[in-house]
């Protein structure tokens, strides 16, 4: 058998500094999408302010980001500029996000709950327009960063693993920001945390614009049909192809399974996410905020180190097993794990909390490890149908389709809390059914929507064989692949 069949050829390889960099973005991304979610709950906790309420706020600039990535994306692919298609808005949108982010949390004292949702809404649509800017270009150039099927599975383990080094930070928020030495109010705190975080985004997200190349800009130049109507003047024909293309993606079998279970397993995760924190206050520790955040930030400790675990043993496991079985097997061991919450999360051995986590972190370890090298898959299936190399199209409509789950399940996540009869106010003294209901949604939500994500990626077609072939022809077809812009 060729090189090509058999093994990962020496120029297909993304040097291992290429990886860190393109990690670094990662770091960033995920940063950013922890602890504005982590933070959140200071709209509860530290203003009072109506669950039902705060869940809107998270939901509502969700769903503009979710409308506004498929239009940078496509954007992304139709610029041309020396500098590359991606990096000039990784660039400008690491700045701009870094620095919206520290004024989103500067929440002035003594206003009213109607105040504070509107600055927090105006706040967080802007913030999210940046973080578009800055994350849909980022999400595009992984995609195109090798040719390899294998290779995609360890660039995208590597991000993954340097991302994931993010969640360490999130799971202490509460409890740093309620530090009387540092800070007066938890309402202070999130103003001085959100410094410190907007900075260092703006420091490290600039990292791949500067110093990644574009493998591909010539190659998309070249096949992309909307090349010749890139020009401001044919704004209805680019409107156009943008409509269209946006279609084709959304009705392209392969894609659309990865957009379902990327869906199911990442949105039932989020509508439940806050209910594991109100869980370990108001159940495990009857109400003390204090012990619930130390706890809380002792479990996501834990899944962050687990999930390093995780990310190694998927992308080994995914080189030899293939993409789609490594990822039944990953997500089925996250079943077990939030399956066990019911069990282990107990008043009288508080330490049992920790056991779940390691098999929990398959869910998500495995999730963000496997799609995206399944969606370069993707883009050159795509490309071979199409003669068009859309990473930014399919990149974006990707998120919106699971921003768009994120949106009703932040939302819903907000009047759930509201449904199982919560009320601040009680403190430890909440009803005995208000705490079955944390605990069940907390448990089991999310072991019934990843049985439907594997059942979505069972016969998802691109294999390791399909792959490489469908690279022979991609090649065959373009010749010389040109060199990356600098």
């Amino acid at each position: 058998m060729s090189a090509l069949q058999e093994g990962t050829k020496p120029e297909d390889r993304v040097p291992t500094s290429q990886k860190l960099v393109y990690g670094a973005g990662a770091f960033v991304n995920n940063l950013l999408a922890g602890t504005i979610g982590s933070m959140m709950i200071v709209l509860n906790l530290g203003l009072g302010m109506n669950p039902a309420l705060v869940g809107l706020l998270a939901a509502l600039p969700r769903f503009f980001d979710a409308l506004t990535d498929p239009l940078m994306g496509y954007i992304s692919d139709n610029t041309r500029s020396r500098w590359g298609r991606r990096r000039p808005y990784i660039f400008v949108g690491a700045i701009l996000v870094g620095i919206i982010f520290i004024i989103l949390w500067q929440l002035p004292d003594g206003k009213s709950e109607s105040f504070y949702f509107n600055y927090f809404l105006i706040g967080s649509l802007a913030f999210y327009a940046a973080y578009t800017i800055f994350a849909t270009p980022w999400v595009a150039l992984g995609y195109e960063m090798t040719p390899d099927y294998n290779e995609r599975t360890r660039l995208m383990g590597v991000q993954n693993f340097i991302g994931q080094l993010a969640y360490f930070i999130p799971p202490w928020l509460l409890l740093i920001m309620q530090n009387e030495t540092l800070f007066d109010n938890m309402v202070d705190g999130a103003a001085g945390v959100s410094i410190a975080i907007g900075v260092f985004v703006v420091v490290i997200g600039v990292l791949p614009a500067i110093f990644i190349r574009e493998r591909l800009a010539g190659v998309a130049a070249v096949s992309s049909e909307a090349n010749a109507s890139s020009s401001l003047k044919a704004v209805g024909h680019n409107v156009t192809n943008f409509a269209v293309g946006f279609g084709k993606a959304l009705m392209f079998v392969p894609f659309l399974k990865l957009c379902i279970a990327t869906f199911l397993v990442f949105n039932g995760f989020i509508l439940i996410a806050a209910f594991q924190t109100y869980v370990l206050i108001y159940y495990v520790f009857g109400g003390d905020t204090v012990q619930g955040a130390l706890f809380a930030g002792y479990v996501g400790t834990l899944s962050t180190f687990s999930t390093f675990g995780v990310i190694a043993l998927v992308t080994w496991v995914g080189t030899k097993l293939g993409k789609r079985r490594t990822f039944a097997l990953a997500t089925f061991l996250s079943m077990l794990g939030y399956g066990l919450k019911w069990f282990c999360y107990n008043p009288e051995l508080p330490w049992l909390v920790l056991l779940p986590a390691p098999l929990i972190a398959f869910g998500l370890g495995g999730l963000f490890t496997l799609m995206p090298s399944m969606m370069a898959d993707v883009v050159d299936m795509d490309e071979l149908k199409t003669h068009e190399r859309r990473e930014g199209m399919y990149g974006s409509i990707y998120w919106w389709v699971v921003k768009l789950g994120m949106t009703a399940a932040l939302a819903g996540g907000g009047f759930l809390l509201n449904a199982t009869g919560f009320d601040v106010e009680l403190g430890g003294d909440q009803s005995e059914r208000t705490i079955f209901l944390l605990r069940l949604f907390d448990a089991f939500i999310p072991v019934i929507a990843s049985g439907f994500a594997i059942w979505a990626v069972a016969t998802f077609g691109i294999t390791k064989e399909k792959a490489r072939e469908i690279r022979r022809e991609l090649e065959d077809r373009r010749g010389a692949v040109p060199s990356a812009s600098g």
